[in-house]
């Protein structure tokens, strides 16, 4: 791949106070050090503010910042870090720079919450996004034009990049280096670093509970029901009858209860129920994809790969329980001759590698 022959100018966005200390660390790792030995381009990398001088990090240690706004004028990649979401507003003049920038045709890569600078810039309109999980219902509350995947460690949306919290960022910047400048650099970069160079899977293996809370009785019986049911064809006709409302008036009250749309809260359910039935029994895929309402094998695999980052296969090699005891499914056993019903249930994985694209 042919490097330019100019050092490509990157810019971290901090604002005093709220600088993500780890963010920032891996933003000087990819792009402070003169990396062409591993087959990467010169890179000018700076750190800049709206005020520049001394500032604070999340941490409390100083960081001295020598560039303001203007250095986005003539920055090819520009970075924004984990930012401060109730008490620190965008200013206009960043937001203006932002935009300016993307215009002018730099690319630019979140961290964590610093998917809501670029929303709030208007830069995220109709994109799939991400930030960390645990933040992830506030951005969609907030800016309900964009679409929030909570279930990736990042997104590529071409000039725009948006990335998980924390070590995500290395994903992040990993999954940049090997887009524009190729596999053999992203490995060498990898190994200097010390990470893998491609990381499967997503924060869906973080996330303390998957099942949206409903704070709302009514409601609340219906999601019961149907995290009981979910072999059972539901659609927002079927759940709007057993809520005695209209479909219209049910999918409103829904994602107003919930965060989320009927959809998106059954493919979470049945996606959680797989998890569970790949973890702890014997079950073929076939047999998971029937149970969970997925209809088909082809069906589940398709869904675990968009939203976990492996096949199913990978998923049960990686997080399988010790003992093979199949699972209970409403009183029958998971297996070729069991039947039943999985409930919509999920727990907690460990950060651990899996393979990406074996079939089930």
């Amino acid at each position: 791949m042919t490097l330019p022959d100019r050092p490509l100018v990157v810019s971290a966005v901090v604002a005093d106070g709220l600088i993500g200390s780890f963010g920032l660390g891996v933003s000087h790792e990819v792009f402070a050090y003169d990396r062409r030995q591993l087959g990467l381009p010169r890179f000018d990398f700076a750190v800049v503010a709206e005020t520049p001088g001394l500032l604070r990090t999340d941490t409390g240690l100083g960081v001295l910042v020598e560039h303001g706004l203007d250095r986005l004028e003539r920055s090819d990649i520009v970075l924004i870090t984990a930012w401060e979401l109730f008490d620190h507003i965008p200013s206009d003049t960043l937001l203006d720079a932002l935009r300016a920038a993307h215009a002018r045709g730099a690319t630019l890569v979140s961290h964590c919450t610093g998917v809501f600078v670029l929303a709030a810039a208007g830069l995220l309109d109709g994109m799939r996004v991400t930030t960390h999980w645990r933040w992830a219902g506030e951005l969609a509350a907030r800016f309900p034009e964009i679409e929030v995947d909570a279930g990736v460690l990042y997104v590529d949306n071409g000039r725009i990049l948006t990335g998980a919290g924390t070590a995500a960022g290395v994903d992040t910047l990993l999954h940049l280096v090997r887009r524009e400048w190729g596999a053999a650099a992203s490995n060498a970069l990898a190994r200097e670093m010390i990470v893998p160079p491609h990381r499967d899977g997503g924060q869906a293996q973080f996330i303390d509970a998957p099942v949206a809370k409903c704070e709302d009785d009514l409601l609340g019986i219906v999601l019961e029901w149907a995290g009981a049911h979910l072999a059972d064809e539901l659609s927002v006709e079927v759940l709007a009858r057993r809520a005695l409302m209209s479909p219209r008036t049910f999918a409103r009250r829904f994602k107003a209860t919930t965060g989320t749309t009927p959809h998106a809260w059954l493919l979470a359910q049945r996606l959680s129920a797989a998890e569970t039935l790949l973890e702890e029994s014997d079950a073929p895929v076939e047999e998971i994809a029937r149970l969970v309402g997925f209809g088909t094998a082809a069906g589940l695999r398709e869904q675990f790969a968009r939203r976990r980052g492996v096949s199913p296969r990978a998923y049960r090699q990686t997080f399988r329980s010790g003992g093979t005891a199949p699972v209970q499914l409403d009183g029958r056993r998971a297996g070729p001759e069991g039947g039943g019903r999985a409930r919509g249930v999920g727990g907690d994985h460990p950060l651990v590698e899996a393979q990406l694209g074996e079939p089930a």
